[in-house]
């Protein structure tokens, strides 16, 4: 969680809770010995098979055809086992006929086939993470937590925050949120101001929210205790999806559930060449499966954190280190990089030297499609297939730092309090307003929306400093940033409701967002008397001055006297 980012070795949950997707349709089964094995084919009625698929579109029907001509109607009845539940309206019946379709031209290259396989995946991944896991204080809580709510407390803190945010980043915001609210009880108490305050700049503002709250339905409607299962957690905690709800379950409770976040499913494509797009609510599903076979019954929480610990610092995006993968021995990818280097260096036909997914089936759904044939120079990082992203959608927004420099107690900055919901909900920024790209309309609307706020004030003292561009996870926002100085004082008592005058320390502890920490670097780095701004503010200036030719700077800075005005300059003058 959830699920922030080397980038890889500093890795992010990138986590889809599919809090809508239901588990895989192909269960697995406790074995005798402890460990999970596939389900044998269970025996089905030949006549309701046919049924089933005559229903289906010709095109459909000549691919089960296909299956069945090179052996596959055992998974098929695999597939219509028992286990599955009868659909009871005409739409489920016609997405189970689909499924049965799809699974039927699932080659077994892509599953784990016996005990053997799954017990040398789970010991060797297992050995390797008692041996290499990073010391984090997530972990080290967890561990040595012997209370289990306070224990389920702590795990489920540190997985919200890490969705989509680098584990370097998280260790700062989690440790400062343990320290101020080391409770359930702590936290359901607190305000929503303070958890946006210390949340500021963690980005996807939503999670802290979302976490408050469910901490105040444990402690006001679950007598304090937190759920102990994956599937009442994610039943009765908002917020909570199926990836969260079983990084919870397994590390704090101790329940043999699988999970699945961006590195799970980047360890397990390659683990099981698995090309398809693994955004698609098909292969999700067998991912999730795969998850579920996999995971260690005695230890599930490591076992879970061990694969998520793989695919952050070993089987990484771009720059996999291979050599040292503890499950080097059952990946699938790295067989595959091994044939084609063979095949090239013998200047052989494609006719494999190991197993591979057999292309007489028909199109296998967890193959990559034609469309997208190997790449030598990726190797094992042809695995998993990038799904194509849409561009995030781009807005403007004109925004006003609005200052009393001579107010009392020191210079004051104007900022207004966001809408409940939406975008950045109940967080402060300088006062904005949604613009087209065209100066003046933009200028005449800010000015509106200041006046709303503080009354009358002098068009002509809106200055333009520049720009900041800030992407959001689905909108890229090019700021439009203005100043305005106040030449008499407002008092603080007649700011309206929704706004507040803050001095500049008390801006860098308010629950801002790094958007407006940047447009606040920008108007610092331009205003009168201030140095320029830095690259981190992002600042694209105005200008209209020609750049002075190479001489002219020669000269300029030799007659130009020098007054050292910070530390390092004196420090360096000195010796």
């Amino acid at each position: 969680m959830l699920l922030d980012i080397p980038k890889e070795a500093l890795s992010t949950h990138t986590v889809t809770d599919y809090a809508n997707v239901g588990p895989s349709e192909v269960t697995c089964k406790n074995s005798p010995t402890g460990h999970t094995s596939v389900p044998q084919p269970a025996k089905s009625n030949p006549m309701s098979i046919w049924r089933a698929i005559m229903k289906k579109p010709q095109t459909a029907v000549r691919s089960c055809r296909q299956n069945q001509a090179s052996g596959h109607e055992g998974r098929e009845k695999q597939v219509l086992s028992s286990s599955q539940v009868k659909p009871s309206t005409p739409d489920g019946l016609a997405r189970r006929q689909k499924e049965v379709v799809l699974r039927a031209s699932v080659s077994p290259y892509h599953l784990f086939r016996d005990t053997a396989e799954v017990t040398v995946f789970r010991e060797n991944l297992l050995s390797w993470y008692d041996r290499e896991k990073r010391d984090l204080p997530w972990r080290r809580r967890a561990e040595g937590e012997m209370d289990p709510d306070r224990r389920a407390y702590a795990v489920w803190v540190s997985e919200v925050m890490l969705q989509q945010t680098q584990v370097a980043t998280v260790i700062d915001y989690y440790t400062r949120w343990m320290q101020k609210w080391p409770t359930l009880q702590d936290l359901a108490s607190a305000s929503l101001e303070e958890v946006n305050q210390l949340w500021a700049g963690l980005g996807y503002y939503s999670r802290g929210r979302r976490l408050q709250e469910g901490a105040q339905k444990v402690v006001e409607e679950l007598g304090g205790h937190v759920p102990h299962t994956a599937e009442t957690l994610q039943k009765l905690l908002p917020g909570v999806g199926r990836y969260t709800a079983g990084a919870i379950a397994s590390i704090a409770f101790g329940q043999a559930t699988g999970v699945v976040d961006g590195n799970v499913v980047r360890v397990l494509c390659r683990v099981r060449a698995i090309g398809a797009d693994s955004g698609s609510t098909f292969v999700s599903q067998q991912l999730w499966s795969l998850a579920q076979q996999l995971v260690d019954p005695a230890r599930p929480g490591d076992f879970n954190q061990a694969a998520m610990e793989l695919g952050a610092t070993v089987c990484t995006p771009q720059h996999p280190r291979c050599s040292q993968c503890p499950v080097q021995s059952v990946c699938r990818a790295h067989q595959r990089v091994e044939r084609e280097q063979l095949v090239a260096s013998q200047s052989l036909p494609g006719s494999p030297d190991v197993e591979e997914c057999a292309p007489s089936a028909g199109q296998c759904q967890l193959c990559a499609p034609p469309t997208e044939p190997w790449d030598q120079t990726l190797g094992v990082a042809n695995f998993p297939r990038k799904a194509s992203r849409r561009p995030p959608r781009e807005e403007c927004s004109a925004t006003c730092v609005l200052e009393q420099p001579r107010a009392l107690g020191g210079a004051r900055i104007l900022l207004v309090q966001r809408p409940k919901s939406g975008l950045l909900a109940g967080l402060w920024e300088f006062p904005s307003v949604t613009a087209e790209p065209s100066g003046q309309c933009q200028r005449e609307a800010l000015l509106r929306e200041l006046q709303s706020w503080v009354g009358p004030l002098p068009a002509t003292h809106l200055q333009h400093f520049g720009q900041v561009v800030h992407t959001f996870s689905h909108i890229k926002l090019t700021y439009q940033v203005y100043g305005l100085a106040l030449e008499g004082q407002i008092p603080v008592t007649t700011t309206p409701p929704g706004a507040r005058w803050l001095t500049r320390e008390e801006f860098h502890t308010a629950a801002v967002s790094t958007a407006m920490k940047k447009v606040f670097r920008v108007y610092e780095g331009q205003r009168p008397g201030t140095c320029k701004g830095s690259k981190r503010s992002q600042v694209s200036a105005p200008s209209t001055q020609r750049k002075p030719s190479p001489g002219q700077q020669v000269l300029d800075s030799f007659f130009r006297p020098h007054h050292p005005t910070d530390v390092s300059s004196l420090n360096s003058m000195a010796q």
